[in-house]
């Protein structure tokens, strides 16, 4: 029973340190994706077609 204690243990203190380095990458990464975000072109405007990802990857499954 000791054993499976430790375990349990030892798996808290385990995501502990995940969630940590979570909260550091989040804390880093928002100048960067903002960049990224202002380099994209920006969306037209309405309900007209657009090649999203999900379309290019569909097409690309779709091929023989």
């Amino acid at each position: 029973m000791s054993e499976q204690k430790k375990i349990a243990r030892r798996s808290f203190f385990a995501g502990l340190g995940l969630v940590a380095a979570a909260g550091v990458a989040a804390k880093l990464a928002p100048a960067s994706v903002a960049q990224a975000v202002a380099d994209q072109p920006a969306e037209p405007e309405g309900n007209s077609y657009r090649l999203s990802e999900h379309v290019k990857k569909y097409y690309r499954t779709t091929t023989i």
